[in-house]
């Protein structure tokens, strides 16, 4: 059995050699909250070992942030970040890679105003909007990973005493990522390789539609003409592989953007912006929400869709099985990053535009004009269980399982 200090040492090396993937010459920014301190450093040594040139660390501190909410006048809330997003954006420019450490509490914002969360998110959006497309083509190599807070852990473990929680949490990610184990790069080759020949095999039949049935939902997607599948690694501008999230669980790829209809329902918890949202569902008529309900949140949601025109569409459609290392572990973690690849998850907001052949060199116009949508947004949400059948659409209306109780069909 690996100490702590071992595994923690694993996994700051996954971080750096498989999620940023940092190449020598390479700059690396770093952002991370305060209480991921201990794992931040351990990544700033393992990125110089890999040949960086420069890394670059940029701290958060949650509390600080939740003071402001309270205290900060709502004007305040309308100034885009230009300074900040101005560095990521020439650092981006200039081939540097990105990984963000977060650790924030799932209820952070509990009870802060919705106008003011509402200004940051669009103006954080908006400044950041260079940035976004790089990443969202794969143009450059990007990370997100996570660590324990007390507030987190709580969260997670509520039946827990207080001094075991955040050993609990760390316990859980260590083996959501393979940090646990002896040779995590190995295992994560293994895991790529298959999360690529299932994509593979989707690439391969270019169904026109998929359809969704499950308590709840009632759904169907049409698939852009030469939508492409996507699954663990991606391939930067220069030709160097990065895997996006820590962990990954997920194969992906792109709606048609008004060919959506029909009734989704969530089947786990959003966390977003530092508020629980739950309970909601989505109605689509000819790719747009047409309605929204939520039991716990709902103001919140509609104010993720009134982002913008595009946050009414979706972006993405993500196929996780149920039976998957993070689903089986019957943790809820009020973390997408975590959530999204125990289940099948759809995405609100902007496509990523490798998901279909010549994306990448598109312009937004040309996106749009391909069937793909196009949005300062993207949020995951959970639409997956074990109750959930999925069928793929031919171009000639035959219908074949892809998701049968919530499980691969093949």
């Amino acid at each position: 059995m690996l100490s702590f200090e071992q595994k923690l040492d694993n996994y700051a090396e996954l971080i750096v050699k498989v999620g940023a993937n940092v190449q020598k010459g390479q700059t690396l920014m770093l952002q991370a909250s305060i209480d991921a301190a201990e794992l931040a450093r351990r990544i700033v040594k393992k990125a110089y070992e890999a040949g960086a040139y420069s890394v670059k660390v940029r701290w958060s501190d949650d509390e600080a942030s939740r003071i402001a909410y309270d205290l900060a006048p709502e004007e305040s809330f309308l100034e885009e970040p230009k300074w900040t997003a101005g560095e990521k954006i020439e650092l981006a420019k200039n081939g540097a890679a990105f990984v963000t450490i977060t650790s924030a509490d799932p209820d952070l914002l509990k009870g802060v105003s919705q106008q003011k969360i509402k200004n940051a998110n669009k103006t954080t959006r908006q400044a950041m909007a260079p940035y976004s497309e790089l990443a969202r083509a794969f143009k450059i190599s990007w990370n997100l990973a996570t660590t324990p807070s007390k507030a987190w852990a709580a969260k997670v473990f509520p039946e827990l005493p207080e001094e075991e929680q955040v050993a609990k949490l760390w316990d859980a990610i260590f083996k959501m990522v393979r940090a646990d184990q002896p040779d995590p790069l190995g295992l994560w080759e293994e895991h790529i390789r298959e999360l690529k020949r299932r994509a593979a095999y989707l690439n391969g039949k270019q169904y026109k539609a998929l359809h969704y049935t499950a308590p709840g939902t009632d759904l169907t997607i049409e698939l852009p003409k030469n939508h492409i599948w996507l699954g663990g690694s991606k391939q930067n501008e220069q030709g160097t592989w990065f895997v996006p999230n820590l962990p990954t669980e997920e194969v992906y790829t792109a709606p048609f953007r008004t060919g959506v209809n029909g009734t989704v329902s969530s089947t786990k918890p959003l966390s977003y912006s530092g508020i629980i949202i739950d309970g909601f569902s989505f109605t689509f008529e000819n790719g747009r929400v047409v309605n929204v309900t939520a039991a716990q949140g709902e103001e919140t949601l509609k104010g993720l869709i009134e982002t913008d025109e595009g946050a009414r569409y979706l972006g993405e459609v993500a196929l996780v099985p149920h039976r998957s290392p993070i689903s089986d572990s019957n943790i809820l973690f009020y973390k997408t990053l975590f959530d999204e690849n125990a289940s099948c998850h759809l995405a609100v907001g902007s496509a990523y535009t490798a998901c279909i052949e010549g994306g990448v060199g598109m312009t937004q116009e040309q996106l749009q004009q391909n069937g793909l949508n196009v949005s300062m947004a993207h949020t995951d949400f959970m639409i997956g269980s074990a109750e959930l059948d999925i069928y793929g659409i031919t171009e000639d209306g035959a219908r074949e399982p892809v998701f049968l109780k919530g499980n691969w069909a093949f």
